[in-house]
């Protein structure tokens, strides 16, 4: 992301603590160290929080898929993890926040980051804790696409395409925002990422769901899902993970902690990403007590992070009752985005593009509707919201179509009926049988 500099005005109480340690140690230092010292430690803490995110993807997408499925699920999501650090450092890093290669959209800063602290100030990021936090928004995009194509993807094929998305995809479109390109040029806003980050995932991921087709017995006839969620309590707890996680994406997107305008800007932030979650899980709720007759817990789940997407672009530049109605929107969206797949027998088991690509855009969009007063133009938002979302389709179509031409993509029956806990890792989950696993 492009640096936010600090006013540089000293918060008292954590100030005094790092003043008083700093002094028993090498003496008095200056209030432009003390600033240096908040912001990376606490940028330090919002990178941990957006890590540990990835534990809540994990547990959100096993608990809405087959439990013969459970180990596919988690191994997926650690590889993100695994495979996403060591690409980003090597190249995606470079690609989105290095020097112009084609000016505007393409460019590239080497291998690798700098060992070399900057010199202290307000404002000021150490640059291994930047990449730090950057790659765990790199992380983030990748793993959305987990859920979408569950139940029926090869491991293998998977690894390449978390490698492509990490290392090119998520970086390129990156730098048209945050590392000063086109989009950034033009007045495109997304302070920390319902674009950048969520959208990018989300059309990845529809692109993955169209070309492997639906799981075997997902659409039938009758129109009843035979694939319901295993088990919605460890969704539940995914859920929650992923709102306490969102603490660090959002505030932590303000990039620098000391000095009241810093602190204010944070507090708002925090507080705006809350009112929108909330927004979101009550109108999904209400939405689908109307559509279902019941209050169904799935859809209040998805509408909560729906309204987590929503607010990610804005929550810097909105008033609190401006969140509320991102939230409230964002929670309806989710729900006839869901019904738009299923109408068109898309599988997307955990409803990965209505959820971070659908509430994506509107996010985009609600920025330039909502946040007027901080000078963000509807025009901008929406090329960069349209421009943003058809790149990632079109790149998520022509990685899963190579994945296709070369064997990767899909399971076989045989093997999708067993699950792919089994075939694709030897292993089950619960200890349970195959008999009881292919259900």
């Amino acid at each position: 992301m492009l640096k936010k500099s600090s006013r540089a005005l000293p918060l008292a109480v954590l100030m005094s603590l790092f003043a008083t340690a700093a002094y028993a140690q090498d003496g008095d230092i200056s209030n432009a160290e003390i600033a240096y010292a908040i912001d990376n430690t606490f940028l330090f803490i919002c990178a941990v929080l957006v890590i540990f995110m990835q534990a809540g993807f994990a547990m959100v997408e096993a608990g809405f898929n087959s439990a013969k499925n459970t180990i596919n699920i988690l191994a997926k999501n650690v590889m993100d993890m695994g495979f996403g650090v060591l690409v980003f450092w090597l190249v995606g890093y470079g690609i989105m926040y290095g020097d112009a290669i084609i000016p505007g959209w393409l460019a590239f800063g080497g291998i690798g980051i700098s060992a070399e602290p900057s010199a202290a100030g307000a404002g000021v990021l150490n640059p291994q804790v930047d990449w730090l936090f950057q790659v765990a928004f790199a992380a983030t995009a990748a793993t959305i696409v987990s859920g979408a194509v569950a139940g029926r993807m090869k491991f293998s094929g998977y690894i390449f395409y978390s490698i492509l998305v990490t290392g090119i995809i998520y970086p390129i479109s990156g730098y048209w925002k945050w590392g000063g390109g086109w989009l950034d040029q033009l007045g495109f806003y997304d302070f920390a990422g319902s674009l950048v980050v969520h959208a990018v995932g989300g059309f990845v991921g529809l692109a993955g769901a169209i070309m492997l087709g639906p799981r075997i017995g997902r659409f039938t006839s009758s129109g009843k899902n035979r694939l319901p969620p295993h088990n919605l309590s460890m969704a539940t707890l995914g859920v929650f993970i992923l709102w306490v996680g969102w603490y660090g994406f959002n505030p932590g997107s303000q990039l620098a902690f000391a000095g009241a305008g810093n602190t204010d800007a944070v507090m708002l932030i925090a507080a705006n990403t809350t009112l929108a979650a909330a927004g979101g899980l009550v109108a999904a709720m209400i939405m689908a007590w109307l559509i279902v007759g019941k209050p169904d817990l799935s859809y209040a789940l998805n509408g909560a992070l729906a309204g987590l997407v929503g607010i990610t672009a804005n929550c810097d530049s909105v008033t609190n009752i401006s969140a509320i109605v991102i939230g409230l929107v964002a929670g309806v969206l989710v729900i006839y985005g869901m019904k738009l797949l299923e109408s068109l027998k898309i599988d997307d088991p955990v409803g990965a593009w209505p959820v971070h690509g659908l509430c994506g855009i509107w996010g985009g969009i609600a920025t330039g509707i909502f946040g007027g007063a901080a000078g963000h133009s509807l025009v901008p938002q929406l090329i960069g919201s349209a421009a943003i979302s058809a790149w990632a389709f079109a790149a998520g179509i022509v990685i899963f179509g190579l994945l296709k031409v070369f064997g990767l993509l899909r399971v076989s029956p045989e093997d999708e009926e067993i699950g792919l806990d089994v075939t694709e890792h030897g292993a089950s989950a619960y200890g349970t049988s195959l008999a009881d696993l292919a259900v």
